[in-house]
């Protein structure tokens, strides 16, 4: 039987998971978590329309992400507790109504505002992940998770893409209004075309807020997941938001529209998630993420080749973006396909705290970046990036070591009149001759 406070909903919910809907709620995860990275190739752009630094221009990005990890803190574990269709499509329209006002920004502080508040709702991708999974099989729940996560990184490289051409052709503004209509079809389409997702617990916020902070506490395995996955955003968050200042620079001086198709060099590693999810499902999850982590260290040994400008660095650099894009990617479903293992019951919340910490690593990262890249370059950059994949080694080597606890967890969390309602249910189910035989 399914836990009514935390497993509800998902047996039945498993049967009805078509490949159609995985595609959707993959393209979902994309376009709402690009909304956040629309204006990394348009830095240059908005500090020169602002009339602005460099430095200022890229705190934009560090805005963005301060507002998603607090929505990931505070309304990503709503996921297990609210009905999630629901939830999802209304947060899509939320985004549409902030990125409308990123669009009318007069000025640099309403245009931090609001892209902070594009932030927050655009953290309903990382809504879906969890869902996703629990709608899966568990002999698929990797693929699954590797499909959701291809649209979302996907998502992410070609908004620079999308931004670079349309700023290109158009103006800064014309992004961002795109970008809205993008989440009013979505919304619509999700509303229409999935059915209504349960949720899967019944506690109060307060209480559903505490038990992320109890899993945290007591779960070895989430800490060093949690530390790994703020490593590996933070060497993504140093690579894209750097490189559209070397891009723009003397080394190569591209404009916006040439800068944003370097997003697709970074597909072709995003690309790579639905094979990395069957690895997974195999057994191979910590070969994956020992693999991931020596790919992303060396991948900053390339990168700052790039620095050199020419075809040389100019092929460094489309290596490096591609081997980054592949090692996060395959640390991501590696973090996220072992904890959904281990904590099955709080899927969101688990997500919550993971995501919590790989964008904190991301706004740390985008500051330091910001105000290193004036001051060092791009070597200084790339120092930068190698060091925090370094960290990322030496948490992996302890976990190697001292491996945690991965075993599938019970729901410790389930109160006595759960437990009744479990007997309950189960008594009701039996035959009269098992109840015969159990009295």
């Amino acid at each position: 039987m399914s836990n009514p406070e935390f497993g509800g909903g998902d047996a039945g919910a498993q049967s009805s998971l078509s490949r159609a809907r995985v595609l959707l709620l993959a393209v979902t995860c994309g376009a709402a978590v690009a909304n956040i990275y629309y204006a990394q190739p348009l830095l240059p752009v908005l500090s020169k329309a602002l009339g602005v630094s460099e430095g200022a221009g890229g705190l934009i990005v560090t805005a963005s992400q301060i507002g998603y990890a607090l929505s990931l803190a505070l309304l990503v574990p709503l996921g297990d507790a609210l009905e999630r269709r629901r939830l999802v499509s209304g947060l899509l329209a939320l985004s549409a109504v902030a990125l409308l006002g990123v669009a009318a920004s007069p000025s640099l502080g309403a245009l931090y505002a609001s892209v902070a508040l594009v932030g927050v709702t655009s953290a309903v991708a990382q809504i879906v992940v969890p869902m996703a999974a629990s709608l899966a099989a568990d002999h698929e729940r990797g693929t699954v998770v590797g499909t959701v996560m291809s649209g979302l990184l996907i998502g992410i490289m070609l908004a620079r893409t999308v931004a670079g051409a349309l700023a290109e052709f158009g103006d800064w503004r014309l992004v961002f209004v795109f970008a809205a209509f993008v989440m009013v079809v979505l919304a619509l389409t999700l509303r229409l075309v999935l059915p209504p997702v349960p949720p899967t617990a019944t506690m109060s916020y307060p209480r559903l807020l505490h038990s992320v902070v109890t899993l945290v506490r007591t779960e070895s395995l989430l800490r060093r997941r949690m530390g790994l996955a703020a490593v590996g955003m933070g060497g993504f968050t140093a690579l894209w938001t750097a490189s559209s200042f070397l891009l723009a620079g003397p080394a190569y001086a591209y404009g916006p529209a040439v800068i944003g198709l370097f997003g697709m060099v970074g597909v072709v590693g995003a690309a790579a998630a639905s094979v990395v999810g069957r690895l997974v499902d195999r057994g191979h999850g910590r070969r994956v993420t020992t693999g991931g982590l020596l790919v992303l260290t060396g991948s900053w040994g390339v990168l700052a080749l790039a620095g050199l400008g020419g075809p040389l660095g100019l092929s460094a650099l489309m290596v490096g973006i591609v081997a980054l894009n592949l090692a996060q990617q395959a640390l991501l479903i590696s973090h996220q396909s072992v904890l959904y293992r281990r904590i099955p019951h709080a899927r969101s919340r688990v997500t919550t705290a993971l995501m919590v910490s790989a964008f904190a690593g991301s706004t740390v990262s985008s500051a330091l970046t910001a105000a290193l890249y004036p001051l060092a370059g791009w070597a200084g950059v790339s120092a930068l990036g190698a060091l925090i994949a370094l960290i990322g080694v030496a948490i992996w080597s302890l976990e190697r070591l001292r491996p945690s606890p991965a075993a599938p967890l019970p729901d410790p969390s389930a109160d006595d009149s759960t437990q009744q309602a479990r007997t309950s249910t189960a008594d009701a189910a039996r035959t009269p001759v098992e109840k015969t035989a159990r009295a």
